[in-house]
């Protein structure tokens, strides 16, 4: 297996921390042997255990000597619950190591010196930009803006519609299209809306898989504003992530009431998601927009203080996924500045 390949492979197992790994980055770790074989794959645990390098060292035992690591970022050089990992790389034997993205943390960085200091061959950069905007990207937005990285979530009709006149709003978007944002809500830290979105239509707010099982990993939910939720209301239900209420109407306050996420989905109401948009606080932007016209009924968001068309929001389109007849449009916002005129 080559080194790109082998990234692949540690981008594809940090996937499978997100979520779990909070508030530690996601990383994946890839070990080959001496003669380029695979030997070991490993992922962040949950906090307080073993790092992705250490998970892929041991799955590798003696083949890691004279071998290769690659790893999604630069391996930790402090101690905290764990030992650092640069450390745990030279004991191993290993010869080379190929990493992603330089650990932005003053507290953690310097690895690649350790390691190279040790007499291993160092190589930083690789697959960056893929890294980057894939699975590390809200734990570096956490480490930049000091905040979690937050995705609005929008279930929409063509005409942006996402409930009829008379309220109805089950279901929109097909089972395709709703299987995709659930396998999303088990990659979350926490799942935002506000009381009237609770109130109204009285959803879990769980991740769940296609035979209505729950994931393992339950995003906390988060419900904004004033109003009590009902005794019987299912957000209560344990079964899910943890509820917390946050009673105000400033998205500052939700990011906030959640020092150690790294991802935040804001699922609505049209309000709420206003409130972020407006707040300059959406980094993301995941439409699920279904062959569906209703002509009348309420709309995705409302943004106070958008008048013309020059007052509008603009995202990069990143990614467009064909879902059943649904389409997911990924955007993102731009480096410049959030609004164009």
């Amino acid at each position: 297996m080559d080194i790109a390949g082998a990234m692949e492979r540690a981008i594809s197992a940090s996937r499978e921390a997100m979520g779990v790994s909070s508030p530690n980055p996601p990383v994946g770790a890839v070990i080959l042997a001496a003669d380029g074989t695979l030997a070991g794959i490993g992922a962040t645990q949950p906090p307080g255990g073993p790092h992705a390098e250490i998970m892929a060292l041991r799955a590798a035992g003696d083949a890691a000597r004279g071998g290769t690591a690659i790893v999604t970022l630069e391996p930790c050089n402090h101690t905290g619950r764990t030992g650092p990992c640069a450390q745990a790389l030279v004991e191993a034997g290993v010869a080379e190591v190929h990493y992603a993205v330089s650990d932005p943390n003053p507290v953690a960085a310097g690895g690649a010196d350790t390691l190279r200091a040790a007499g291993v061959r160092v190589t930083g950069g690789v697959a960056a930009d893929d890294v980057e905007n894939g699975p590390l990207r809200p734990w570096l937005t956490r480490q930049r803006l000091g905040r979690p990285h937050v995705t609005a979530k929008i279930a929409a009709g063509v005409d942006g519609r996402i409930a009829a006149p008379d309220g109805t709003s089950q279901w929109i978007t097909g089972p395709q299209a709703r299987d995709h944002a659930h396998s999303q809500r088990a990659r979350i830290d926490a799942i935002v809306i506000g009381t009237g979105t609770a109130l109204a239509d009285n959803p879990t707010l769980t991740a769940r898989t296609a035979d209505d099982t729950l994931h393992t990993h339950q995003p906390a939910r988060v419900v904004l504003g004033h109003r009590d939720l009902p005794a019987d209301a299912r957000l209560r239900d344990p079964a899910g992530g943890p509820l917390i209420r946050v009673e105000s109407h400033d998205p500052a306050d939700v990011l906030a009431a959640l020092p150690d996420a790294l991802w935040v989905l804001v699922e609505g109401g049209p309000h709420i998601l206003g409130a972020f948009f407006a707040a300059g606080l959406v980094d993301e932007v995941h439409a699920y927009v279904a062959p569906l016209v209703l002509g009348a009924g309420r709309g995705s968001v409302e943004i106070p203080g958008v008048t013309t068309l020059t007052d509008g929001l603009r995202f990069r389109t990143t990614s467009v996924t064909r879902l059943g007849d649904d389409v997911l449009l990924t955007l993102s916002r731009p480096s410049t500045a959030s609004r164009e005129r």
